[in-house]
């Protein structure tokens, strides 16, 4: 089955590179503010569904773009695609996107491929058989203190996201990493956990398809993946976090009260939180009393009247 989704794979990265090659010439269309697809989303997703099906009649599909359109709905075995994580960064010609081919069975991952088209790099793996990129075992970084670390993450960019959480919660990654970094495409970032590349990742307001690949890397090359309070059903929440073992404990600890899941309590602190920074980012404008009166033309060329000095 693996060998069939990276056939699927590079199928589509064939059709994502030829694209990549003129693609001012690529038309686009938008689901919702800033969440793009092109014609090359759809032909990518189109191949990859045609390879799968031709292999597997039977089993069931589940796509970014045609949803569970194709494939056996009743099947136990799911395909879960996103045929080009990191749209955006393709329109604009920036060399960080990815396919995202995972096989779900019963609800488990068993079969994962995250290609990079623009570097050839294909990361693998299969349950309780290990990860790999181009053939290579990889494994999570070393790496036990937090301070040390590397982090990547996503930003908001659909409207209604939560900006002002996402600003706490990077503010407090910021200053208790070695750094942060933002790709663009969350498929690629968590094959880059699983292969030490970066350490950690976090981010809301993913779907499945968007980590299902990715998230198996994680955890057969030694790592763990969660929601911000840990909890490892996380595929359908619309939050993921992932690193090493010593390291996810500490973003536990760092991000859970951002989580959906976070107690009453630690709720009620960041509401309060995210409204002072909100009036930070919009501060409520000054009254029309508070600002002062443009001076009359006759009396432009005249010194300002200096205020009385109090003896």
């Amino acid at each position: 089955m693996l060998n069939v989704a990276i056939k699927a794979a590079r199928a589509a990265g064939s059709i994502i590179n030829r694209a990549a090659l003129d693609v001012e010439s690529v038309r686009i269309s938008q689901k919702q503010l800033n969440d793009f697809v092109t014609e090359v989303d759809t032909g990518a997703e189109q191949a990859i569904i045609e390879t799968l099906l031709s292999a597997y009649p039977q089993h069931g599909i589940w796509a970014e773009e045609t949803g569970r359109q194709h494939g056996n709905r009743k099947s136990d075995f799911v395909w879960i695609i996103d045929p080009l994580d990191g749209t955006t960064n393709f329109i604009h010609g920036f060399p960080a996107y990815s396919i995202s081919i995972a096989l779900s069975v019963r609800g488990r991952m068993e079969q994962a491929v995250v290609f990079d088209p623009t570097r050839n790099d294909l990361f693998t793996a299969t349950q309780g058989r290990g990860a790999f990129l181009n053939d290579r075992r990889i494994r999570v970084s070393k790496r036990t203190n937090l301070h040390d670390c590397l982090i990547a993450t996503g930003f908001p960019y659909r409207e209604g996201d939560d900006f002002e959480d996402h600003l706490l919660a990077l503010n407090d990654v910021m200053r208790h990493t070695a750094g942060v970094r933002r790709p663009g495409s969350a498929a690629l970032d968590l094959a880059y956990v699983a292969a030490g590349f970066s350490d950690g990742f976090f981010e809301k307001g993913l779907s499945p398809w968007d980590v299902a690949a990715g998230s198996l890397l994680v955890t057969e090359a030694g790592g763990l993946v969660g929601n911000y309070t840990g909890e490892a059903h996380f595929l359908e929440q619309g939050e993921c976090m992932a690193a090493s073992p010593r390291i996810y404990g500490q973003m536990v600890h760092l991000l859970g009260k951002y989580s959906q899941f976070a107690q009453a309590g630690e709720k009620a602190t960041m509401r309060e939180k995210r409204a002072e920074l909100r009036q930070v980012l919009s501060p409520t404008p000054r009254p029309a009393s508070a600002v002062a009166a443009p001076r009359p033309a006759e009396d432009a060329d005249k010194p300002a009247e200096e205020p009385p000095v109090a003896l």
